[in-house]
């Protein structure tokens, strides 16, 4: 099977198919929605800044994609009943949910845990962890309507190996793969829905920038560079592939096509 790093997509690789992006307006979520939908898929854009939601909107009708969706959400104050409605408009209106891109994420601060502040530790689980696992649970019966669905959480490097000063946001991405294991293992006897997490690696962001200030920007791949994983998770060619961690990169020192 040809390597997922250097995934070349068909054009109509997500034609028909109605998935969710969380975080959408800005970054990875930005450009994920854009892809998704130049390969054909109808996007529900979710994020808590409605302005950034609106100009992916207007990129990808600007683009020729499908008619996206729109639902201005913020996780550190959702509530289970938001999720509900969010799960009822979906019904309504598609009947199914084919995909669900959980990439929202809150960083915190990088400091040494006996000065972190609770309060902010408790605003990144939020985000991080808590709202992700509730939506999910308001939407997998949509899911489960999908003869192929497939979910993708945010992962990191440091939710697979702890680093010092990173805090919450590496308990929280630790939390993110424990998450996706019980549910896949759930799931895999009985449903088509797979659920995995994808570690965007070393990317142009502005989170990334907030974790390493002083590192050029220009050294680093852009969102759009590491889009072949995410199109292969969303894809039919990931199909029997569950329970897993992925990385868009490689490895330093490896090159795409023997990652």
């Amino acid at each position: 099977m040809e390597c997922h790093i250097d995934y070349h997509p068909p054009a109509n690789l997500l034609e028909g198919r109605v998935v969710l992006v969380t975080g959408a307006g800005a970054g990875i979520g930005r450009a994920a929605a854009r892809s998704f939908a130049e390969h054909g898929a109808t996007l529900v854009l979710v994020g808590r800044t409605l302005a950034k939601l609106e100009a992916v909107y207007d990129e990808i009708e600007a683009a020729g994609g499908p008619q996206p969706a729109i639902f201005p959400l913020n996780f550190e104050g959702a509530t289970l009943k938001e999720y509900r409605d969010l799960a009822k408009t979906l019904e309504r209106e598609f009947g199914r949910l084919d995909g669900l891109l959980h990439n929202a994420g809150l960083l915190g601060e990088l400091t040494p845990f006996a000065h972190y502040d609770p309060e902010l530790w408790e605003r990144v689980m939020q985000v991080n962890v808590t709202g992700p696992v509730w939506m999910t649970q308001a939407l997998l019966p949509l899911l489960e309507a999908s003869r192929d669905a497939s979910v993708v959480l945010t992962s990191s490097s440091v939710g697979r190996k702890g680093r010092a000063r990173w805090g919450a946001y590496s308990v929280s991405k630790f939390a993110t793969e424990g998450f996706m294991q019980v549910l896949a293992d759930e799931l895999e006897p009985t449903s088509s829905v797979r659920v995995n997490t994808l570690n965007p690696g070393a990317t142009r962001t502005a989170m990334r920038q907030g974790a390493y200030p002083d590192e050029d920007p220009a050294t680093l791949r852009t969102p759009l560079d590491i889009m072949p994983t995410y199109l292969w998770l969303m894809g039919p060619a990931s199909r029997g592939h569950t329970g897993q961690a992925f990385d868009a990169q490689p490895p330093k020192g490896v090159s795409p096509g023997t990652a």
